[in-house]
């Protein structure tokens, strides 16, 4: 397994598009401020730049500077609930793209604590794009078989794996708000 996710985070660091198992899903990974990664990404999974993506990564160290500074209740909301399957939307400092946050000021973060992806970013050295592997509108892969059918050869590499024992992707919040977005 190890070569696996060496080989997913040299593709990521080289300006690939990778699959890997999360929490439930298969997903969708590359270098978030890799603009031609992420726009291939998108191409890939027909989705619009406008809805924004997911980052994941495996310490709140390598999120940190996409964050807008927030207050002590804030991070010990985030705090409860990482690493683990809660994926939250905080707003972000003024230097992140357009297209992570979309049509906001927000950008979605989570601290996985599935070991395949956590081990991504770590070797990646950096935090990764995280969207579910489907065509927009299509049920998410959950296995390697099921991203090959559909997406073929178009991707750089897939890390094997199992998926966590979530039964739907991660829910998402609004850390100011503390409002759910999408249950989980």
């Amino acid at each position: 397994m190890r070569l696996h996710i060496k080989q997913g985070a040299a593709w990521i660091k080289n300006g690939g598009v990778i699959a890997y198992p999360t929490e439930a899903v298969y997903g969708l990974g590359c270098d978030p401020l890799d603009q031609a990664a992420v726009h291939r990404l998108l191409a890939l999974k027909q989705r619009e730049a406008s809805m924004g993506l997911i980052l994941i990564t495996d310490t709140f160290d390598r999120i940190e500077a996409f964050l807008e500074p927030m207050v002590d209740s804030h991070r010990a909301r985030l705090q409860k609930t990482w690493p683990g399957p809660v994926t939250w939307l905080i707003p972000a400092q003024a230097w992140v793209p357009d297209w992570l946050t979309g049509d906001t000021h927000m950008i979605a973060v989570r601290v996985t604590d599935h070991p395949i992806a956590a081990a991504l970013c770590q070797d990646a050295d950096m935090p990764i794009v995280s969207t579910s592997a489907n065509i927009h509108g299509r049920r998410p892969a959950q296995t390697t078989l099921q991203v090959h059918r559909q997406f073929d050869q178009q991707l750089d590499y897939i890390v094997p794996g199992k998926t966590g024992n979530q039964s739907k992707p991660t829910m998402i919040k609004e850390l100011v708000s503390n409002k759910v977005l999408r249950s989980a």
